[in-house]
């Protein structure tokens, strides 16, 4: 559905994007997560045909953005970070008046907006003036907007931004229900909210892809995939002599606790899991062993790290 190949954007002297290069395929909710001024947004606007890049290629269903831009603006439908609504009109208006906007007839405008107006619950307030609306319901509306006339890809930026817990989860079920039957790239920089609702995430930072791949994925990026968390009662010294030699670690701490006990939290170096090693290490020494258990890197681990400058960078595999 979308082809990115050495995608690059500059503002004047500023680099927006740096050779940026992606695919989305057919019916994948991807999330573009990064800090404020990582070229989400930037990347979205390329592709809904809005912004031209400098270099590079950009296709969307095989048409190329630059010299097809109408047969892909057929094809998508695109929620900017702030949707320029018509606050003056009605809600239902402004959606058949978007629809006819975007090349649907008199018949199929008005069939289009009662499909979307259900399908984004906005019906109660399909006869409201969209200026008295909530901002939660103008998102929706925008999102209906995007909706209007069955495009294969939706580009989302920021849908999120404002809402309050309540109109988040309701908006972050919208998105899950869309992606059964669209392709959607959708921007961010709330992890939990690219975590919840998407099968893929790229990771930028000042204008570059710097990571890609699922949730689960990017979280076994981290040095091991997780940290082990032990409690066992041994002597300090003999712990540290054993454990030194279970595995080549990146951090092994040792915290006491009561009756002879120590908190052991183990960092491998490689993707391994460390708990099969202390549990038959533990059953050789005869330690008594009261927990064991693996603590995974959250999405918030590798986006700290990721977007770190390069000299903050060691500790990654």
């Amino acid at each position: 559905m979308i082809e990115v190949e050495h995608l690059h954007r500059r503002y004047g002297r500023k680099q927006a994007v740096v050779n940026v290069s992606f695919t989305v395929r057919r019916g994948e909710i991807v999330g573009l997560l990064g800090p404020n001024g990582a070229g989400k947004s930037t990347i979205l606007r390329i592709l809904a045909a809005y912004l031209p890049g400098t270099s590079g290629t950009v296709r969307v269903a095989g048409f190329d953005v630059g010299r097809d831009s109408l047969e892909v603006r057929r094809r998508i439908g695109y929620m900017p970070e702030n949707n320029p609504l018509y606050l003056d009109l009605r809600v239902r208006e402004y959606l058949k008046f978007r629809a006819r906007l975007k090349g649907l007839g008199f018949r199929r405008s008005r069939l289009r907006a009662d499909v979307v107006l259900e399908q984004c619950g906005l019906t109660d307030v399909a006869h409201q003036m969209i200026g008295t609306l909530s901002k939660g319901y103008r998102q929706r509306v925008g999102l209906a907007d995007a909706l209007i006339h069955e495009p294969e890809l939706i580009l989302l930026d920021e849908p999120t931004i404002g809402l309050d817990p309540h109109q988040i989860r309701v908006f972050r079920q919208l998105i899950r229900d869309l992606g059964r039957e669209h392709t959607i790239l959708l921007s961010s920089h709330i992890l939990h909210e690219v975590e919840m609702t998407s099968t893929r995430v790229l990771i930028l930072n000042e204008g570059r892809i710097v990571v890609s791949g699922t949730p689960d994925e990017l979280r076994l990026r981290m040095a091991g995939g997780g940290q082990v968390v032990a409690e066992i009662q041994a002597g300090r010294a003999e712990l540290e002599a054993a454990l030194e030699n279970l595995a080549p670690l990146q951090e092994c701490v040792l915290s006491p606790l009561d009756d002879g006990y120590w908190q052991v939290q183990l960092t491998p170096r490689t993707v391994v899991d460390l708990r099969p090693a202390v549990y038959e290490l533990a059953v050789q020494r005869q330690w008594k062993l009261r927990e064991l258990a693996l603590r995974r890197h959250s999405l918030e681990d590798v986006f700290v790290q990721m977007t770190r400058g390069e000299e903050e960078q060691e500790g990654w595999e």
